[in-house]
């Protein structure tokens, strides 16, 4: 079940750093297992708010999750990255509970949270570029991948999230190289490239699409059917509007995912000239022509 950090911490979306720690070494002081002894829930506890606070007190990390939702989020990161770089040790004695703190961290979240120190034995991680379909990247699905690894070639369905963007790195757990020392293996980064689409062009969770509009429907005005995601909508174009010009259709981009809103869909229009021209089309356009138009 997905959860909310801001909501284990008690805090607003907007919270600062500051706030975010004294709300996190208030309930730390409270479900600490030092002052719990043998308490299975508060040591849940315990544990649920710190990998919260591990996440929301880096600031990378923090506008990772904002942008993705718990879901997405742990898909990308892995309980070892996020606690990497976060110093059990200075943290509590900061906080008054003294030394100890990597053994109470090894016990309760198995290494995580050993800022100096060594990690866990792993085996190492592979990277894999893939590339994914535009409307996949953008409404999610899967991918079926191939790779080598220790174990010899393998196939596997590989869950593409909602609202997927080139440079972004997708995480397999346990699909990367073995540990020779018999530790976990690693994970299988897979690095995306989202093929481009005849339609439209993505920035961000918009997205845009040329709209050709004849040159009378550009200066009298008309309607025209504008291609969504979802099929087409019936749009109307103002008397005198220029070539060029950007009709925005919100919440037709990208839709909604994890903490995104859904983006806009931009028409941009293009005044279409014709090659050919009837004699009576001929006619009218040199009566315009000397009427000054």
């Amino acid at each position: 079940m997905a959860k909310d950090y801001y909501v284990t911490l008690g805090i607003g979306r907007d919270a600062t750093a500051d706030e975010i720690k004294r709300e996190y070494r208030k309930l730390a002081l409270l479900y600490h297992p030092d002052r719990n002894p043998g308490d299975a829930s508060a040591e849940a506890r315990f544990k649920e708010i710190t990998e919260a606070y591990a996440v929301l007190s880096d600031p990378q990390k923090r506008q990772q999750y904002d942008q993705f939702g718990d879901n997405d989020f742990h898909q990308r990161y892995s309980n070892e990255d996020i606690f990497r770089g976060f110093n059990a040790n200075d943290l509590f004695r900061e906080f008054g509970f003294g030394g100890g703190g990597e053994d109470m961290f090894s016990h309760l979240f198995g290494g995580g949270g050993r800022g100096r120190g060594r990690h866990p034995a792993k085996g190492p991680d592979y990277s894999l570029k893939i590339t994914v379909p535009f409307r996949i990247a953008i409404t999610g699905g899967e991918r079926r991948i191939s790779f080598r690894a220790d174990r010899g070639s393998e196939e596997l369905n590989v869950r593409i999230p909602p609202g997927t963007e080139t440079g972004q790195r997708l995480r397999v757990g346990g699909k990367g190289g073995l540990d020779p020392g018999g530790g976990k293996p690693g994970d299988l980064l897979l690095d995306v490239q989202v093929e481009s689409d005849p339609l439209f062009s993505r920035d961000g969770n918009d997205l845009s699409l040329n709209v050709a509009v004849p040159f009378s429907g550009a200066c009298l005005g008309t309607s025209i059917d504008v291609q969504t995601l979802d099929g087409s909508k019936r749009v109307k174009i103002r008397p005198g509007t220029a070539d060029g010009s950007r009709i925005r259709l919100p919440g037709f981009g990208v839709p909604a995912h994890g903490r995104k809103k859904a983006g806009d869909l931009y028409a941009i229009i293009s005044i279409a000239v014709p090659k050919h021209l009837t004699d009576e089309q001929k006619l009218l356009l040199e009566q315009l022509r000397e009427a000054g138009l």
